[in-house]
């Protein structure tokens, strides 16, 4: 048995019996010991510690990057220097059938070289196998129908960041105590990276297309040590996950990774433009289809917005047929912690929000902020208020300042009182209110879950996905704002994309539970996506699901009948009747087994603890022969509702700051349940009535 597997084994059996609810306390600088996370009791950390030390020096890791489309996969690794760099791959377990793919080659770091393949025509819902320059076979499975797929949405790792030395000059990786404590840093990290990555593919059923990135895969700047090759070792850590062998990740260029070439070697990155391309050449623009959906990844390191334009309007008239955009970029230009309100980020946000516009985007998905947050649906923010990029820098720290205090807390304090009588405070007040964009704000609809046709964008800040970093929420939340959470745990996000509905549930990785409600956006649906919905809805098995939920479930299928076989309703009516049923599916909750006291966790291993082994995940060989596919078999319901409901003021889980009092809620939003109010809609569609709703230039 290869050391790797049977480090696999020891995890496994570690974790038996192990509660997977509670994050313990990160230290006083924002980040989460993974030591002591329930994931690493029972043996799981040491047998991870031996691990590491086996991967932390290899720079051969492989990445995979989605390609131009569904039909194509990219593949990235390092070789040394004159070793061969031979791709296999083909249908059969063995790769008796393997065919060799072509690869290129570049210099990179001194004594390896940058090898890419890209696989074209690769048919649907197959499973295809490959091996590296002779390392472990590896497998993927593609998607059966692209028409409904999911997607999962993590913002940066920042693989390395909890290291207490950050080196930030030559002379600091020179220090003697650097090296420990970088790997210790990168070993800490990459576990809970692994974890979050295994409960988040698990909570798609493990059917997610791919994994979407918002930037800062990895910590250490290289310009600023003047050595490219201090990053290596945290590249190792952030491509060590073994579901990133099987399920490709979309990266976005952040700050972190923006001032050197590794990342460029690390990832082949279809569809690469030369348009955003900053100094360090690491890549401009891209963007690639799955589906019916464009994504669009700007490289928001280079600030020349002409270029970004530019490349939006060409890549979405070469795209014009697919009917959602989605714009990914590193800055949380409608973000809500502390780097929300920096002036450089609000003049970026004023000079893209109207090309994103005037291209007609859905959803806008960012990071850097370390923290989660979600806006009401905004058009035509503009700014009203003259300053430059760095004028209140100072203000700004002052305001969230916490001095020599060691208490933690999720919300900074706003030192800088709003009834202050000194005219700088009060300029940088005014500022701060000038960039909360009242006006963007758009009204919807009484349920404020659900956005029809809407005639704006919303914009979603992803927070910290390894718990490398975490920042506080600002004290004053901005008014376009419709829900932000911080509570110190890393947190993913499940996006699941059907050809009318865009859906939205987020999670926080110990417990598993929403941290926000979720949110839906629709588009006009026709007779024939609601006679397909209906059919999706009558297979459902009733004894699967509670009664109240079924029952609810039903009363919308009924209503979205009535409307169906009426000739003539209107697009409103269908449309509200595809809403209303489409919620309640996702409603839907298990019933729950019953298990026999004192016998709770026995026999039972979670699939998604660094190094164990999921037997139905594409690459584990066990799975070969089941006919997976990378589709949701049971329809487009794949948001994985959290049974327990939204997880809206948790208090099970220790982060890094002092917790709220009960009475002291960060997260905010609208909690009511979507269902009553979109199958009202229905029954009133169903009578004849009409309903109000959104609606926007493109269809």
């Amino acid at each position: 048995m290869k050391k790797k597997n049977a480090v696999m084994l020891i995890l496994a059996a570690a974790l038996v019996c192990q509660p997977m609810s509670v994050f313990a306390d990160a230290a006083p600088d924002g980040m989460t010991d993974a030591s002591q996370t329930a994931a690493a009791q029972g043996g799981a950390w040491e047998a991870w510690s031996e691990e590491w030390e086996t991967i932390k020096n290899d720079w051969t890791q492989v990445s995979m990057s989605p390609g131009a489309d569904e039909t194509k996969m990219n593949f990235a690794w390092y070789s040394r220097t004159g070793e061969a760099a031979e791709f296999i791959y083909g249908t059969a377990g063995d790769l008796s059938d393997g065919q060799a793919a072509t690869v290129t080659q570049t210099s990179a770091q001194d004594g390896y070289m940058s090898n890419k393949v890209t696989l074209e025509n690769l048919k649907p819902g197959t499973t295809y196998y490959y091996q590296v320059a002779g390392k472990e076979i590896e497998s993927f499975t593609t998607d059966d129908d692209t028409a409904d797929f999911s997607f999962i949405f993590v913002g940066d790792p920042q693989i390395g960041s909890s290291n207490a030395e950050k080196a930030k000059k030559p002379e600091d990786i020179k220090k003697p105590t650097f090296v420990t404590a970088q790997s210790e840093a990168v070993r800490n990290d990459t576990f809970n990276w692994n974890y979050t990555l295994n409960r988040a593919y698990a909570k798609t059923g493990n059917k997610a297309g791919f994994i979407l990135s918002s930037g800062d895969q990895i910590q250490t700047n290289a310009e600023k040590v003047q050595d490219p090759t201090v990053s290596e070792m945290e590249y190792a850590g952030y491509l060590s996950p073994d579901i990133m062998k099987s399920v490709p990740v979309a990266t976005t260029v952040g700050n972190h990774d923006a001032d050197n070439q590794n990342y460029q070697y690390h990832f082949n990155i279809t569809n690469l433009s030369n348009l955003g391309n900053n100094d360090y050449n690491v890549g401009g623009d891209y963007y690639f289809t799955y589906g019916d959906a464009l994504f669009i990844i700007l490289n928001t390191q280079d600030t020349n917005v002409a270029e970004h334009k530019e490349f939006i309007e060409k890549t979405v008239a070469a795209n014009a047929d697919c009917r959602w955009r989605i714009v990914t970029l590193h800055q949380d230009i409608y973000g809500s912690a502390e780097h929300s309100n920096e002036p450089e980020i609000t003049n970026l946000r004023y000079s893209l929000v109207p090309i994103f516009e005037e291209n007609d985007v859905d959803i806008v998905l960012t990071g850097h902020d370390h923290a989660y947050s979600r806006t009401k649906i905004l058009k035509g923010g503009h700014s009203t208020f003259e300053y430059t990029d760095d004028e209140f820098d100072e203000m700004l720290d002052r305001d969230i300042d916490v001095g020599d205090s060691t208490e933690t807390i999720y919300e900074a304090p706003g030192n800088i009182q709003d009834d202050t009588t000194d005219p700088a405070e009060q300029k940088y007040l005014e500022y701060l209110y000038s960039v909360m964009d009242d006006d963007a704000v758009q009204t919807l609809t009484e349920n404020q879950e659900t956005a029809v046709n809407p005639d704006g964008i919303m914009y979603l800040t992803a927070g910290s996905s390894s718990g490398s970093k975490y920042y506080d929420l600002v004290p004053r939340q901005q008014t376009y704002i419709a829900s932000r959470w911080q509570q110190d745990v890393p947190t993913y996000s499940v996006i699941d994309v059907t050809e009318t509905t865009l859906t939205l549930n987020t999670y926080r990785t110990d417990t598993d539970e929403k941290i926000d409600t979720q949110f839906m956006i629709v588009k006009s649906a026709d007779h024939s996506q609601l006679e397909d919905l209906i059919a999706e809805a009558e297979a459902l098995p009733e004894d699967e699901y509670t009664a109240e939920s079924f029952r609810t479930m039903q009363q919308a299928l009924e209503a979205a009948k009535a409307v169906n076989d009426r000739a003539g309703a209107t697009e409103n009516e269908l449309t509200n009747a595809y809403t209303a049923l489409r919620s309640a599916m996702d409603a839907l909750e298990e019933v729950q087994t019953q298990t026999p006291s004192g016998d709770d966790q026995q026999g039972t291993t979670d699939p998604s603890a660094p190094g164990t082994t999921d037997p139905s995940r594409p690459g584990n060989p066990d799975s070969s022969q089941q006919g997976a596919s990378g589709s949701n078999q049971n329809g487009t319901a794949q948001n994985g509702n959290s049974q327990n409901g939204t997880a809206q003021n948790q208090q099970t889980a220790a982060g890094v700051n002092k917790k709220p009092s009960a009475s002291q809620s960060i997260q905010t939003g609208d909690s009511s349940n979507i269902i009553l109010p979109a199958a009202a809609l229905v029954i009133a569609a169903a009578a004849g009535g009409t309903a109000v709703y959104f609606r926007r230039k493109r269809s």
